[in-house]
């Protein structure tokens, strides 16, 4: 069981060195328990309290990882119910289900692990592939890692089919599917052996909870839990129920959830996929490769898993639109990420060339930036100087947003020789802008 916090400061040294970064350790203890800080950051813990207060320091969740050679799917190590609470860290994998039978298996895994869309600068992918061994499981793997480095989920029953393809995986870490009452003892062994993920199912939470105990007490220490239930509400019940229970460290169910979106089949698959990512589920697996539904669940699952405090950023420099020329205009804006696309887009879908200057706001939009100090004149000339702007453009034309026009007599003091010009408030506005008052 988790620890307190007076708990936890009664084995540290209490010397209050404050070398962990807090005034006592009393504080440090605290924020221990309240996993907020790692234990490595005391440097005086004895060896015995550090094995005593491991269990405490640990995440209630598991980090679970699969490999392949140079992907890796992470998923676990959750500390709270709500992102907002604090952060949701590592995003459910999203995996296709293929079939070890079908002929056309390597063309469908081909055509999938081509599919890559950017996002405000993320390129999304799947991120690895399920094969339902009704057929030469080995052969299956090899059909699949022919096209293929991306990690994988062996479904299977039988321990020999799963034992001999896990021997064409050296060096990988596979997930195989799934682990029950009837052969956990056997399927915990290949577990064990290869270094794989082992998925467990049963009936009931409690029984659930029991067979994770059996197959951790064989060697097999990473897991991931499928739930079952009756329906897609039941799911939604047990899996807030198991986020509750492992957050309160109750270990038995501590480990990431695996959900197959077509249980039910596929009409309502791109719903059931996306309560998943929205409640816990660690991995999710899809029937159906299609772009149209594959892309909304990529962009839902990266908004759940973006941290509430951090806003989303993009690199600060200077961005190219439309091959601009020397005489193109300068257009200035924040490294909002939502603020640099709507730029971007709308002077692209236009076809006039500019030169976009990206300051670092720390990621804040413009308002916010300059209400917070974070983008006025002196930063705007630094960006400029700093990225040798000067030397781009034979025209010296800088477009500031509509929303700072105070900022204009400010940066025309701070970059002697530059035309300031003040743009229009929204991003939208900014083409015919271009059009009329740049030309």
């Amino acid at each position: 069981m988790a620890l307190s916090g007076i708990q936890i400061y009664k084995l540290l040294p209490q010397t209050n060195c404050k070398e962990c970064g807090f005034p006592t350790c009393l504080a440090f203890a605290m924020k221990l328990a309240a996993k907020q800080v790692e234990l490595g950051a005391c440097p005086y813990v004895s060896e015995a309290s550090k094995k005593q207060l491991a269990e405490s320091a640990a995440p209630p969740i598991r980090l679970v990882t699969l490999k392949a050679d140079g992907s890796e799917v992470k998923v676990g190590n959750e500390v709270v119910m709500y992102r907002h609470e604090k952060t949701f860290y590592n995003k459910p994998g999203l995996f296709l289900r293929v079939r070890a039978s079908d002929p056309d298996l390597a063309k469908k895994v081909a055509q999938a692990d081509a599919y890559k869309v950017n996002y405000v600068g993320m390129d999304f992918t799947l991120n690895g592939y399920a094969i339902e061994a009704d057929g030469d499981l080995a052969s299956a793997v090899k059909a699949v890692r022919e096209v293929t480095k991306r990690p994988l989920i062996l479904i299977s029953n039988d321990a020999a089919a799963l034992d001999s393809s896990l021997s064409l995986l050296a060096g990988e870490t596979a997930l195989i599917y799934a682990a029950s009452e009837s052969n956990y003892e056997s399927l915990a062994e290949v577990a064990k052996k290869h270094k794989a993920v082992l998925a467990v199912k049963a009936d009931t939470l409690d029984a659930l909870a029991d067979l994770t105990q059996k197959i951790q007490a064989k060697g097999a220490e990473d897991m991931v839990l499928d739930l079952g239930g009756k329906n897609l509400g039941d799911w939604l019940m047990r899996s807030t129920q198991v986020r509750r229970l492992a957050l309160k460290n109750f270990r038995p169910l501590g480990y990431p959830v695996i959900f197959f979106a077509a249980q039910n089949g596929v009409e309502k698959e791109a719903v059931y996929a996306a309560h998943a990512i929205a409640k816990y589920a660690g991995f999710v697996v899809i029937d159906t490769f299609a772009p149209e539904m594959i892309y909304p669940l990529l962009v839902l699952r990266e908004n759940l898993y973006t941290d509430p405090q951090k806003p989303i950023q993009v690199q600060p420099g200077v961005y190219e639109i439309n091959s601009p020329k020397p005489e193109s205009p300068v257009l200035v804006t924040t490294n909002f990420s939502i603020t640099y696309f709507a730029v971007a887009n709308e002077v692209e879908g236009s076809g006039l060339p500019a030169w976009l200057v990206v300051t670092d706001a720390e990621g804040m939009s413009v308002l916010t930036a300059w209400a917070a100090g974070k983008f006025d004149a002196e930063r705007i000339a630094k960006a400029i100087k700093g990225f040798n702007v000067a030397d781009k453009v034979s025209r010296k034309r800088l477009v500031l947003p509509g929303h700072v026009a105070v900022l204009s007599g400010e940066v025309e003091e701070e970059l002697p020789g530059w035309e300031v010009r003040v743009g229009p408030r929204e991003a939208v506005d900014l083409p015919a802008f271009m059009k009329q008052a740049l030309n």
